[in-house]
């Protein structure tokens, strides 16, 4: 028995892949209350993913664990693992049971690749399907946008148009084929402190029709556009500057940018072998930087 192609069952133990999400452009359209912001972005999601290890836990508590590259930084008594617990308690859900969960971090924390929303988003989703809580679309999302913005953007991990508000999600039917480098600085960007200090806005633009545009149109799309939050950043932290520079220098890239408030910085590529070399001169370059070569999924 399967939940979906993404899982599969051990005894007594499910194995969960939570995959990285991309924010191919951004822009900031306005502040909002408490200091929150509108924002519209293309999103869609790379090969690069956390795995999650869950199991019934035979005491009385819930064990949660983080393990491998990207585990230092992690809060482990408040991250959005133990609030999407919490949540799911304080509502009647999950009732005397307890589980064992262990988090292999491949995503790089606080890197703009929504790792940690990726983690709450996929486990609600297991929970959901798993323990036939049978909860209804809109009380998922709301109990998703308690634990973080980006959580119910990737409820679903399909290509998304994020516009204004955060409720205001719009799925696409067509995936998207896309080479991507990825380079992550070992920067853990303050996303409150890119947006407090970023000072670009711009005025809300309608997307083309991405379900029915060709790949090279998808491409010119987004060579047109931007991340509003990359000057903020970059001001911050010029070496993610040289970095972007770099990438876009390299034969094949069409295009080179943060992701989300950063710091991974993202190339897209022609194809995957020029992607592949670029990645080999970044690593001579950077040595200590964290590379790889994804696709969209």
């Amino acid at each position: 028995m399967e939940l979906n192609k993404n899982c599969k069952f051990q005894v007594n133990k499910t194995i969960i892949k939570s995959f990285g999400k991309i924010n191919l452009n951004l822009r900031v359209l306005k502040k909002i209350k408490r200091n929150y912001h509108a924002i519209s972005s293309l999103i869609t999601y790379c090969g690069v993913y956390d795995v999650i290890s869950i199991q019934k836990e035979i005491k009385l508590h819930d064990s949660i664990s983080f393990y491998g590259k990207f585990e230092k930084g992690i809060n482990r008594k408040k991250n959005t693992v133990t609030k999407l617990l919490y949540l799911l308690r304080s509502k009647g859900f999950l009732k005397n049971n307890f589980y064992k969960i262990s988090i292999k971090k491949n995503i790089p924390h606080g890197s703009g690749l929504g790792g940690g929303s990726s983690n709450a988003a996929t486990l609600l989703n297991f929970f959901n399907k798993k323990m036939k809580l049978k909860l209804k679309k809109f009380f998922i999302y709301k109990l998703a946008s308690k634990i973080g913005f980006d959580v119910p953007v990737i409820l679903e991990k399909k290509n998304t148009i994020l516009t204004g508000k955060k409720s205001n999600i719009k799925r696409l039917k067509r995936s998207f084929k896309l080479n991507i480098l990825l380079v992550y600085p070992n920067i853990k960007c303050s996303t409150k402190k890119i947006y407090k200090i970023n000072k670009n806005f711009n005025f809300l633009k309608t997307h083309h029709n991405l379900n029915k545009v060709k790949n090279i149109d998808l491409i010119n799309y987004l060579i047109s556009e931007n991340n509003d939050l990359e000057d903020a950043v970059v001001k911050l932290y010029p070496k993610i500057g040289k970095i972007i520079n770099f990438i876009k220098m390299q034969n094949g890239c069409y295009l080179s940018r943060i992701t989300g408030s950063g710091s991974a910085c993202i190339g897209i590529f022609s194809n995957n072998s020029k992607a592949i070399y670029a990645k080999n001169l970044i690593k001579l370059k950077f040595p200590k930087y964290w590379c790889v070569v994804s696709r969209t999924i």
